[in-house]
């Protein structure tokens, strides 16, 4: 099926310009600049005349909580909220239940995906203490790297002996893969809860204190631990979710770094008004630690911006350090709240397209997406800017119901999402029938 959209101006790779995308059988067949619109017979036209025509996002580093934690979200639910989003494919997260450690359970996965998945799709394999040997039988072209967790996270997955972070930094290397890792050091992080249960004797210490007990020198130490390692074994890491400017020393080389949604927009302050809906692994901290992380999108030191969308029923975000869940749901609302930097002149439209589309699919080597090229599968999100609306619960596409931004006025909005060619959304319509791919690499 032909289509074309027209009258937009299109941002890819570093240039904003009119134009014009042809498309056929899932593909983009041609790129047209200049404002005049081409001719030819088409099965469907996209009028996007006043908007803005973007690759789809590529989110990195998300949760979907398939299977075991379907209460909270499952693949169906998460991936139509993505959609919603303009985001037309994710990197999937390890510590479900059963935990993504075997082959079994990987390929289990997948064939949920491509049953339930309305976006495109693959999932990250999991490393544990005792597992390292299984990345050499990995499929190097179906799976984007290895997940490390080296703090405490969701899940349980910490690989907390020396000998095997070194075992999993050398297979990973001689496997051919990039390890993503969570990096929270979890003695500092017992340290300081036992510190402030001593200091304000409460079992639950209020979740303002979250960032005093995921700390600074507990993300510092752990991010630092990785960078040497990759170094000395020459594997490629990417450091997940940097919370403070201290981290940013660390990147460079084989050592590159990713920004969340959260942490570039919320800071400490938040907790006032947002309490533990904004608790999330590592912590949101201070206002410097947000405008380093800021700055650090513009001049390359950062090299994708994601969500760790983690989705936690209302119920289990009730608490404080302790008992509140960590994590929240933001795939659907990440391009729209980036677009909000965009607005203010913290970074250009064409830097966050850099960030959430082409490095996504460069850094992990996804065939033939994140870019506007001929060729190139048919992942397009339009967004139209100066149209004004507020996020209610009716909106949320979530299986969770609920988000940090409810009652939030967002100034963009997303029209369309194309997904390998089909019309998924089409301004609010939503197409079921549609499926993504297993993403290739």
């Amino acid at each position: 099926m032909s289509k074309l959209i027209y009258g937009g101006a299109l941002v890819n790779e570093e240039r904003v310009f009119q134009g014009s995308i042809a498309i056929n059988n899932g593909k983009i067949t041609e790129i047209i600049e200049g404002t005049q619109i081409p001719r030819g017979s088409y099965d469907e036209t996209i009028d996007a005349t006043g908007c803005f025509v973007i690759p789809g996002v590529i989110d990195t580093h998300v949760h979907f909580r398939e299977p075991g934690l379907t209460e909270k979200a499952d693949i169906k639910s998460e991936s139509r909220a993505a959609a919603y989003g303009g985001v037309t494919s994710y990197l999937e997260m390890p510590n479900t239940v059963p935990q993504t450690t075997s082959l079994e359970a990987l390929n289990d996965k997948f064939t949920r995906a491509k049953g339930d998945s309305y976006v495109n799709y693959s999932f990250f394999f999991g490393a544990t203490n005792d597992n390292a040997d299984l990345f050499s039988e990995l499929d190097k072209h179906q799976v984007p790297g290895v997940k490390l967790f080296m703090g405490s996270s969701t899940g349980n997955m910490l690989v907390d002996r020396y000998g095997s972070l070194l075992k999993v930094f050398e297979k990973a290397a001689q496997a051919g893969f990039l390890v993503m890792a969570h990096c929270e050091d979890s003695d500092a992080i017992n340290r300081n809860m036992e510190q402030m249960r001593k200091t304000y004797g409460d079992f639950d210490p209020p979740v303002m204190l979250h960032p005093m007990i995921r700390s600074e020198e507990a993300c510092f130490e752990s991010s630092a631990l990785a960078a040497q390692l990759a170094r000395t074994y020459n594997t490629r890491l990417h450091i997940a979710h940097l919370s403070t400017a201290k981290e940013l020393d660390l990147l460079g080389g084989n050592v590159t770094g990713e920004a969340c949604v959260a942490h570039l927009y919320f800071t400490h302050e938040d907790y006032i008004t947002k309490g533990a809906l904004i608790k999330c692994n590592p912590a949101i901290k201070k206002p410097e630690d947000r405008q380093a992380l800021r700055l650090a999108l513009s001049d390359g030191r950062i090299t994708t911006i994601a969500t760790d969308h983690a989705p936690h029923l209302l119920s289990q975000k009730q608490g404080g350090c302790v008992k509140a869940a960590s994590g929240m749901p933001m795939v659907q609302f990440s391009l729209v709240t980036m677009l909000e930097l965009v607005d203010d002149g913290i970074l250009s439209l064409e830097r966050l397209v850099t960030l959430m589309a082409h490095n996504p699919a460069s850094l992990f080597g996804i065939r033939q997406r994140g870019f506007l090229r001929r060729g190139y599968q048919a992942d397009v999100a339009i967004v139209r800017p100066h149209s004004p609306w507020t996020l209610t619960d009716d909106i949320i596409q979530s299986k969770c119901g609920w988000s940090p931004m409810a009652g939030h006025e967002f100034q963009w909005r997303v029209e369309h999402t194309f997904c390998n060619g089909r019309h998924l959304l089409n301004k609010g319509v939503f197409d079921d029938s549609v499926r993504g791919e297993a993403l290739a690499f």
